[in-house]
């Protein structure tokens, strides 16, 4: 999604799905019971920001606040250079037992250059043997450019070749306040798209029965429908 998209809360109810084994959002999740483990790395936002993704998290989940899950890890890499970033996170998915889903929200701060082939191809090779050698599944989070809606860079180019899915989440052309959610790429069964806004508790809700706008529709209404007054 492009910036402020409102992807780290999608992000969130993906998470609170995973942990709760039950529906958030539009996502339902069912963890294996010897693999329950999940393991959050945010690249790009301060600890403070971070401890309010995890209070979302725990909130969505209807979990307490006051201890944190056995079943969740975070890890804050803001303050990392980015190989430091890499290698924190790969000791993080080989050391954490029991673990199924990653989290990776800036995936862009884990390479020098985005637009470099060669960087690009090592690092999704890496996340490749990661999902290979721990049987886990791993949630990668990249923005759009900013003229089009097509992922950045040539890291991007490599997540849409070998991602199982990419979903895509825009602001709604007429409605600033909510976020739709579709498939781009998917090797499974599609689904339709959903749209969520934040309410006032400052989570993602779903809207219901809400119409986005189809791809590449044409942005207008018919005239018929201003009043003169208005016209």
């Amino acid at each position: 999604g492009k910036a402020k998209s409102k992807k780290t809360f999608n992000v969130c109810a993906i998470v609170a799905a995973a942990m709760t084994g039950g529906t958030v959002l539009n996502y339902s999740a069912s963890l294996p019971p010897e693999k329950c483990k999940i393991l959050y790395v945010d690249t790009e936002q301060s600890k403070f920001h971070c401890k309010r993704v995890l209070s979302r998290i725990l909130r969505l989940a209807e979990l307490s606040l006051e201890h944190q899950p056995e079943s969740l890890e975070f890890l804050c890499l803001r303050g990392y250079a980015t190989k430091e970033r890499l290698k924190k996170i790969e000791e993080a998915i080989y050391d954490i037992p029991d673990l199924a889903l990653v989290i990776i929200d800036g995936i862009r701060d884990l390479a020098h250059d985005i637009n470099s082939p060669s960087e690009s191809t090592d690092l999704i090779t890496k996340m490749m043997q990661w999902t290979d050698e721990r049987k886990i599944h791993i949630h990668t989070v990249l923005h759009l450019n900013k003229g089009d809606d097509n992922t950045r860079g040539h890291l991007g180019t490599e997540l849409n070749n070998k991602a199982e899915t990419v979903l895509q989440v825009t602001k709604d052309d007429f409605d600033k306040d909510v976020s739709i959610v579709s498939s781009k790429h998917i090797r499974d069964i599609d689904f339709e798209p959903f749209a969520f806004r934040i309410n006032s508790e400052a989570l993602p809700e779903h809207v219901e029965d809400h119409q986005p706008r189809q791809s590449g529709a044409a942005k207008g209404f018919d005239y018929t429908e201003v009043s003169e007054i208005k016209h």
